[in-house]
């Protein structure tokens, strides 16, 4: 959060380029994944339940849905297609059988390291292009968008 001295207008100007930018980047960076990726493309929220699930394995579909911003009856169904798919397991919670805890398959850890390597190379291409200074100040700005990034996630974002 900026402090008392930043002025609104900064502020207004860091948020108009950041809501252009950083879609486009995602956006630029899937595309290039699509070309190199050799399977099938997943639909968005399938890709993202994969990622938070491998990010916080034996999540649940409700815990899932609160942190996708989704129905949970929505979220089940995304799990039964993945999990059709060979991408997802269901385990059931030894303590409340209604509960199932999520946990990618080894496939899908594969696919999503594959996916990750990738975007990471592509990127990596394109940041030999900028100048030092560009690159410079990318690398100083990682600590805030990480900031940036836990503030929206957190319930109070």
């Amino acid at each position: 959060m900026p402090g008392p001295s930043a002025p609104h207008q900064d502020v207004d100007h860091v948020a108009s380029a950041l809501v252009a930018s950083l879609p486009a980047l995602h956006r630029g960076l899937e595309r290039q994944v699509a070309h190199g990726f050799p399977h099938p493309r997943l639909p968005d929220g399938q890709l993202a339940l994969l990622f938070l699930v491998e990010e916080r394995e034996g999540i649940t579909v409700r815990e899932t849905a609160e942190a996708l911003l989704m129905k949970p009856n929505n979220v089940s169904a995304l799990v039964s297609q993945l999990t059709d798919q060979g991408l997802l397991e269901r385990r059931q919670d030894a303590a409340d059988k209604r509960i199932a805890h999520l946990h990618p398959t080894a496939t899908a850890r594969e696919r999503l390291a594959e996916a990750r390597t990738l975007k990471e190379a592509h990127l990596a291409r394109v940041l030999h292009t900028l100048t030092e200074g560009e690159l410079d100040a990318l690398g100083a700005a990682l600590g805030a968008l990480a900031s940036l990034n836990q503030h929206l996630h957190s319930p109070a974002g």
